[in-house]
């Protein structure tokens, strides 16, 4: 079966973005969420970021008008009856994916292939709510924040997984324009394996006066050559979403390496989600010129 429509299940920073690398490359893409604001702000940020692209040169207007065409939005999972691949792009959250797979299960067409976004949940878990003909139809495709712009795709088959469809997967993604890498499911699969600790160990540093917070992410940008430090990235990707894929990863491995610190609970309760509230590790009053914060 060959991949024509594409379906994306969430409208926030993941699914919008894997929405429009999907229309960019030529799919009739169809789009959900749980509301009507959370889709026109959704399709606001594509609208955005295909402006960008026409401003720097890399997309044609037209490219623009017609990558929007190829775009519809609704509030009705019954709507992805006729999608050839449906990727889910919700909550981290192991039962919201469950039920919403058993649900499109239901009401996908048999060939359907279905994906999760997942960064850290186990693909086999959320597979075992599914008929054994899906099973084999399923997989993880773990896109890279922001969507247009990172090349990487995780690949990640279950244990029912079949390898025509993981070839299938790894296919589609390179026809998005990414570069497909195939990882084991195992929770975290490559990427949160290596860089959660890495960002756990940031805040741990800052929280025994190892160094300041511009000081450390200094010391990764430029000792390092990291593109970002520590802090500004975890304000980037979000305290709460770190916060969350971190104690899945450590109830999955009871290692210590993925434990919370008290510091970073904390700012997630007290809702400094870094970038997208305004506050984390630094202040966004003024978003070109953020301020390290004082602990």
């Amino acid at each position: 079966m060959t991949i024509r429509k594409v379906g994306v299940v969430g409208c926030g920073l993941m699914g919008s973005g894997i929405a429009q690398v999907a229309a960019m490359s030529g799919y009739e893409t169809l789009v959900s969420d749980v509301s009507e604001e959370i889709l026109q702000k959704g399709f606001g940020r594509i609208e955005d970021s295909l402006s960008k692209f026409v401003e720097k040169g890399t997309l044609s207007a037209e490219q623009r008008q017609e990558t929007l065409a190829r775009l519809k939005r609704t509030l009705r999972v019954e709507d992805y009856t006729d999608c050839d691949i449906v990727i889910e792009a919700i909550i981290e959250n192991v039962q919201a994916k469950k039920d919403l797979f058993a649900q499109l299960d239901r009401i996908c067409k048999p060939e359907a292939i279905l994906a999760s976004n997942t960064s850290s949940i186990s693909i086999t878990e959320m597979a075992a709510v599914l008929t054994p003909e899906r099973q084999r139809r399923f997989l993880g495709l773990h896109f890279f924040n922001p969507v247009p712009l990172m090349k990487l795709v995780e690949v990640i088959p279950s244990l029912f997984t079949n390898e025509e469809i993981v070839a299938r997967a790894t296919e589609f993604a390179k026809s998005l324009g990414k570069t497909p890498v195939r990882a084991k499911d195992r929770v975290g699969f490559i990427a949160n394996r290596l860089l959660v600790p890495y960002l756990i160990d940031a805040v741990r540093a800052l929280e025994e006066g190892v160094g300041s917070i511009e000081d450390i992410d200094a010391t990764m940008k430029l000792g390092c050559n990291h593109p970002m430090g520590p802090f500004t990235l975890l304000d980037f990707v979000g305290l709460d979403t770190t916060y969350y894929i971190a104690n899945i990863m450590y109830e999955e491995y009871k290692d210590p390496r993925f434990a919370p610190p008290p510091l970073l609970k904390q700012m997630v309760l007290a809702g400094w989600h870094g970038r997208k509230t305004g506050r984390g590790f630094y202040d966004y009053t003024d978003p070109k010129n953020p301020k390290p914060m004082k602990f």
